[in-house]
């Protein structure tokens, strides 16, 4: 019981500093690993947002803060313990790249860390000299070298996304917006409440909203904290979607009474919006490998009240012959890179490239098995969170390619983004506000033979 309450009591630079050790030390995911360490602090939601602003700075800017390191410490930055290193990242990055933190209590709570957390007694001391050097020399501060460091994303994935966005694309304006804060953008459950009663009761408990401006039926929301405390959460008057999935989802054209197959469907969101769309009249097959993601989707589904939805451990790469030509509309979100959910995720960019190699041949097999599902006359969306043309267009090409009873057709999305004749979208974080993200849909023709 003690030890309990003794964590309970941790605040959110503690709690933050144990976050990036893990993240750092063991490889986890920090979006995971500051969800599970947020709710066993107890941190008010306050701290929460406090929490997870600094997990998430420091992960966004690593690479510029070493260099911080580097330039005022005798040290190289990898040669320090590990407590020390991530503390200073913390006490930086609240230094100079996050508001409404004095200096003063910047150091000082550093310091304290430093205290507790590092081996070396002379830690403490040694922060305490760099941070205060930092404030003092912060108009010396050298400019960043490359791109790479000025925002953090190693060089390899800078020349990926540079040869993504082609000749003059704003690489940079990219980068810049992988590193900004952006809103969660949640959809209102129709089936329970609305848009405008949703923002009232959100206002109410203090969440900062405001309608979404260009997607009707969803509101962004700022400083959220621990969204799964709200009773309108628990109630199931929403859930979260990022206005790109939203997209994908109005680009499938999902009707009332279809037969649906969501091939990927963790955690649910898109299977949640299908469901939403068709007045949860019809059936949707959401499917995953992994039997704790199919919980995932069956305890959403439950608290929204869509029983349309029935979620299934399922292989999308094995075929199915039970499965054959029985759905209206198949959904494919491939696993992908997650290249265009770093603003989300910034731990993605440090990712070994050589583990990516591999993901455009899955993800055609993918492609290739589920294709079977679809009737004659039927919709094929396929998605990934990237925009590495290579798991996208190049995957979808030779996919036509070889199945020439499949066509791309266009689709329509609310202004300002419209027709889209080619039936293939690449959605951009610095050009459309949302994660970056690809969607092609294609037809199945009413009559041909498989080739």
């Amino acid at each position: 019981m003690a030890e309990k309450r003794e964590e309970k009591q941790k605040n959110a630079r503690q709690v933050a500093l144990e976050v990036l050790l893990r993240c750092e030390g063991q490889g986890a995911w920090s979006d995971a690993a500051l969800k599970d360490a947020v709710r066993q602090a107890g941190l008010s939601r306050q701290d929460s947002a406090l929490c997870s602003r600094i997990c998430y700075g420091v992960q966004q800017n690593k690479l510029l803060l070493d260099s911080w390191i580097a330039w005022l410490s005798t040290v190289a930055p990898e040669k320090l313990e590990p407590p020390l290193r991530v503390a200073l990242w913390m006490g930086l990055y609240q230094i100079a790249l996050l508001d409404r933190i004095p200096d003063s209590a910047a150091v000082n709570e550093t310091v304290k860390l430093c205290r507790s957390c590092c081996r070396n007694p002379h830690s403490s001391k040694l922060a305490n000299g760099i941070l205060r050097s930092f404030c003092r020399r912060r108009e010396e501060l050298p400019q960043p070298e490359s791109l790479s460091v000025a925002y953090s994303h190693p060089q390899w994935l800078v020349d990926c996304l540079g040869e993504a966005l082609g000749a003059g694309g704003d690489l940079e304006g990219l980068l810049r917006a992988n590193n900004a804060q952006p809103k969660t953008t949640i959809q209102t459950n129709t089936l329970r409440t609305t848009p405008e009663d949703l923002l009232s009761a959100l206002e109410s408990a203090r969440v900062q909203a405001r309608p979404h401006p260009w997607l009707p039926g969803c509101l962004e929301l700022s400083s959220t904290g621990d969204l799964e405390g709200l009773d309108a959460f628990r109630r199931g008057d929403f859930f979260v979607q990022d206005a790109a999935a939203r997209l994908a989802v109005l680009a499938a054209g999902p009707e009332p009474g279809m037969r649906v197959l969501d091939c990927c469907g963790a955690p649910g969101g898109k299977t949640f919006s299908t469901a939403l769309l068709m007045g949860n009249e019809g059936r949707i097959l959401s499917c995953d490998i992994h039997p704790g993601k199919v919980k995932l989707i069956r305890t959403g589904a439950r608290r929204l009240g869509l029983n349309s939805v029935e979620p299934r451990l399922q292989n999308a790469k094995e075929f199915d012959p039970e499965l054959e030509r029985a759905f209206d509309l198949v959904i494919a979100d491939v696993p992908c890179s997650g290249l265009g959910i770093i603003r989300k995720k910034p731990d993605i960019r440090y990712k070994d490239p050589a583990q990516l190699a591999g993901l455009p041949r899955v993800q055609r097999a993918i492609l290739d098995n589920v294709s079977r599902y679809v009737k004659p006359g039927g919709g094929l969306l396929y998605a990934t969170c990237t925009v590495l043309k290579r798991e996208n267009e190049d995957v979808v090409t030779g996919f036509l390619g070889s199945h020439g009873d499949f066509a791309p057709e266009p689709f329509r999305l609310p202004e300002p983004i419209g027709q889209v004749e080619a039936g293939m979208l690449t959605l951009w974080p610095h050009i459309h506000g949302t994660d970056g993200f690809f969607m092609a849909k294609l037809r199945r023709r009413e009559r041909s033979e498989d080739r």
